[in-house]
């Protein structure tokens, strides 16, 4: 089974987190964080990067390593590097994705997440004030 890396953003602001939606692929219309693969010759941290300026037309800077995910999809291994991540500059613009949203800890079960992200949704409440 072939292994994809992802770098993925959890850029939170105010007590919520920052969730998109797919608008592509065979899990469209799931709900994500922000990110994407990571090209050869890149660390996790330059990946993601790129991928918040490509997707969202935005400038971040990454931080701490929240959580390592190990998932197996019926196609795929995902490995997912995810980064508390702070804006620098620009306004989170949806250039690949349906939909966004700021979800609190009360709501952050309420959108449709994939599979691999469930157990990370855990992990956030404790990064998002009550």
């Amino acid at each position: 089974m072939k292994t994809v890396q992802v770098a993925a953003a959890i850029i939170i602001h105010d007590g919520a987190v920052f969730a998109t939606q797919r608008g592509y692929g065979e899990f469209k219309d799931s709900w994500e964080f922000p990110g994407g693969k990571v090209e050869d010759g890149e660390t996790w941290e330059e990946a993601l990067v790129r991928e918040i300026r490509e997707e969202l037309d935005t400038e971040v800077e990454t931080g701490e390593l929240v959580d390592m995910v190990e998932y197996d999809y019926p196609s795929f291994h995902l490995s997912m590097a995810c980064y508390l991540c702070t804006v620098k500059s620009g306004n989170l613009v949806l250039k690949e994705h349906e939909a966004a949203r700021w979800l609190d800890r009360e709501n952050l079960n309420s959108v449709e997440w994939l599979p691999a992200d469930w157990d990370l949704v855990e992990k956030l409440k404790n990064y998002l004030q009550e």
